[in-house]
């Protein structure tokens, strides 16, 4: 029994592992096909944005979370049940403005950094932006993005 547990626990590691290093090969790629960070940058929004709209029929299945009534409650769900879910994290919701439709997520653990060295000439790659493409896609879907449409902060990323 021993084993099995042990088996499940390392094969979680490997396939993080492994799509850590496939993330960095990809924006490695990305850099060589673009001329400039903009552009990357841009590149891995738009497959983020892709990813979370089909992302988020697997979220609503899995989850059991029911309609979110404010915007604490959809930070909440966002950081401790989705985060938690596909990159076993949970980011601090941080910075509300006053009016409370603005806030940040701090990652204090991003798994997609892992093994990174960005070079010199890469100072304005935001290495993480598929997170925020997934996150842009999957409120869409769900018609919160109206609201949320550039309010969102993901730091760390």
């Amino acid at each position: 029994m021993s084993r099995q547990a042990n088996r499940g626990t390392e094969s979680k590691k490997m396939s993080s592992e492994l799509f850590t290093l496939t993330y960095g090969a990809l924006v490695t790629q990305l850099c060589k096909d673009y001329e400039n960070d903009e552009d990357v940058n841009k590149q891995l929004d738009k497959m983020g944005y892709n990813i979370g709209v089909r992302l988020i029929e697997d979220f609503l299945a899995r989850s059991n979370v029911g309609k979110c009534h404010d915007f604490r409650e959809t930070a909440d769900v966002i950081a401790k049940v989705a985060f938690k879910m596909y990159l076993g994290i949970t980011p601090s919701i941080t910075n509300w403005s006053p009016a409370g439709d603005e806030f940040s997520l701090i990652l204090e653990n991003n798994p997609l950094v892992d093994f990174v060295e960005l070079p010199d000439n890469h100072s304005s790659l935001i290495y993480s932006n598929l997170l925020c493409g997934v996150l842009r896609g999957a409120l869409e879907m769900v018609s919160t993005a109206l609201y949320l449409l550039g309010h969102l902060n993901v730091v760390g990323a």
